[in-house]
C-alpha cells in the first residue's frame, strides 16, 4: 500500500492513465501493458512467532486489496475518490499481531457459520450439537476460535492478467468448535482492472454439516478513521423485507416488510437518518442496525446486487453483490472507542459499516428460512463481490 506522500502523489498522477487502461477514460495508453497484478510478501509474526504472509492485488484503475493469511482477511482495500486520491476504506490494524491482541471481526473470513446460532445449538439428522457461546447466550461467527483466527495456507497466486488473484485454504477437522464433519475450505480473492474484488468461497465435507461463509469487512467510504464517519453515506438495499430480532439478536422468524419503517432502504437514504430513532424497538435492541435483510432476488446462480453505498463527499461508491439470499447490515454500533486501529485511529460508534452476504442467521434452527446443510459430494459455494467506483 502506498504510504509516503510521494507514493500517494505518484498514484494520483497515474490515476487517469490507469483508468484509461481499464477502458473508463479515453486517454491513449499505447505503450502500456494493462493488467492486474499480485505480489506476495511477509506480513510480520503473531505473538507466538507464527509467520503471516500477505498478497497485494492491484488493478489498473488504482484499486488495491491486501489479503493476509491470518483469517484469510481483507486487511486493506484502497480506492480512489473523484479526484483520484486513494484511501483505505476498511477498518483494521496495521500489523498482523494486533489482530490477535485486539480481536474483532474486521475483514476476516468468518465461519463455519457466519452470524448467530441461538443457544449455540442445532440439530442435524436427529443429533444435537453444542457450539461455544461467544456472544452471551449465542454462538457467533463460528465460535470462540472460528475461521477468522486460523492461519490459512496460500494455495496459489495468479500474479497478473485480467484478474490477479490469491487462493487460500483451511482444513477444519471434525468436531472443530463442535461442528460435525471434516470441512475443507478454500477462498479466492480476485481483483480485476475495473475495481471489482470477487471473493469466492467453496467448502467440501466428509459428513453432513452446516456451513455459512462470508467476509466481515467494515467500511468507511470516506477513508477509515475519517472525522465524519459513515452516517452521511447513502445506502440502498434491494430488500422489501427484513428479519426482526429478539433481545438476544436472534431472528424471531418473522419476515417483516420494510415499507414505512426505518428499515426501508429500497431507495437511497443516509445511514444515519434514523439510526437513533428509539421509537422503533428494533433500533433499540440493535443499538442501531444489526439486522438481516431478505434480498428480493433470493439465492441466485450468479452474484446480484445486495447493497449499494455512496459517499457524497468523496464520490466513492461501493456495491456488494452475492449469490446468497440475505445480507446483514451492521452499523458499527459496538465500536466504543476502546479499539485502536490503523494509523492509531480510535474507532467509535458509526465509524464503519458491514454488509455481510449470507444465509439467514439461525437458519439451522428455523426451517422456514431454508437450509444451511452441506453433504458429502455436494459442496458449498458462495460468490460475493465488492465493487468500487466513483460517482461523478
Amino acid at each position: 500500500m502506498p504510504g509516503t506522500n510521494g507514493e500517494r502523489r505518484n498514484m494520483k498522477v497515474g490515476f487517469a492513465f490507469q483508468m484509461a487502461c481499464a477502458g473508463i477514460l479515453t486517454i491513449a495508453a499505447a505503450d502500456a501493458a494493462c493488467a492486474a497484478t499480485a505480489t506476495r510478501a511477509d506480513f510480520g509474526r503473531l505473538p507466538d512467532g507464527t509467520r503471516i504472509e500477505a498478497v497485494t492485488l492491484t488493478g489498473a484503475n488504482g484499486v488495491r486489496a491486501r489479503v493476509m493469511t491470518l483469517g484469510a482477511t481483507l486487511q486493506a482495500f484502497e480506492a480512489p475518490d473523484r479526484n483520484g486520491t486513494l484511501a483505505d476504506i476498511t477498518l483494521g490494524h496495521d500489523t498482523a499481531a494486533a489482530y490477535v491482541t485486539q480481536p474483532n471481526f474486521w475483514g476476516q473470513t468468518v465461519g463455519r457459520y457466519a452470524n448467530r446460532i441461538a443457544g449455540g445449538r442445532f440439530t442435524l439428522d436427529g443429533k444435537t450439537y453444542q457450539l461455544p457461546l461467544n456472544d452471551k447466550t449465542n454462538s457467533l461467527h463460528g465460535g470462540t476460535t472460528g475461521f477468522d483466527k486460523a492461519v490459512w495456507r496460500i494455495v496459489s497466486v495468479t500474479p497478473s492478467g485480467p484478474r490477479a488473484s490469491v487462493t487460500m485454504a483451511l482444513t477444519s477437522p471434525a468436531g472443530d468448535q463442535g461442528y460435525p464433519g471434516k470441512l475443507d475450505v478454500e477462498v479466492t480473492y480476485a481483483l480485476d482492472d475495473a475495481g471489482a474484488l470477487t471473493i469466492d468461497f467453496t467448502a467440501k465435507t466428509d459428513a453432513s454439516t452446516i456451513v455459512n461463509l462470508t467476509n466481515h469487512a467494515l467500511f468507511d467510504l470516506a477513508g477509515e478513521g475519517s472525522a465524519g464517519g459513515i452516517y452521511a453515506q447513502r445506502m440502498t438495499i434491494p430488500a422489501a423485507r427484513y428479519t426482526p430480532v429478539n433481545a438476544a439478536l436472534i431472528p424471531t422468524g418473522e419476515l417483516k416488510p420494510v415499507a414505512g419503517s426505518v428499515f426501508d432502504f429500497t431507495r437511497p437514504r443516509a445511514i444515519g437518518q434514523s439510526i437513533r430513532d428509539g421509537r422503533d424497538p428494533q433500533i433499540v435492541i440493535g443499538r442501531g442496525y444489526d439486522h438481516n435483510f431478505v434480498l428480493d432476488a433470493g439465492r441466485t446462480a450468479q452474484p446480484k446486487l445486495a447493497a449499494r453505498v455512496e459517499d457524497p463527499v468523496s464520490g466513492r461508491v461501493l456495491e456488494v453483490l452475492s449469490t446468497e439470499p440475505g445480507v446483514q447490515f451492521y452499523s458499527g454500533n459496538f465500536l466504543d472507542g476502546t479499539f485502536v486501529g490503523k494509523q492509531g485511529h480510535v474507532y467509535r460508534m458509526g465509524d464503519g459499516f458491514a454488509l455481510e452476504p449470507q444465509n439467514f442467521p439461525d437458519t439451522p434452527n428455523q426451517p422456514a428460512f431454508g437450509s444451511a446443510r452441506v453433504d458429502p459430494g455436494k459442496p458449498y459455494h458462495h460468490q460475493m463481490i465488492y465493487r468500487v467506483s466513483v460517482a461523478r
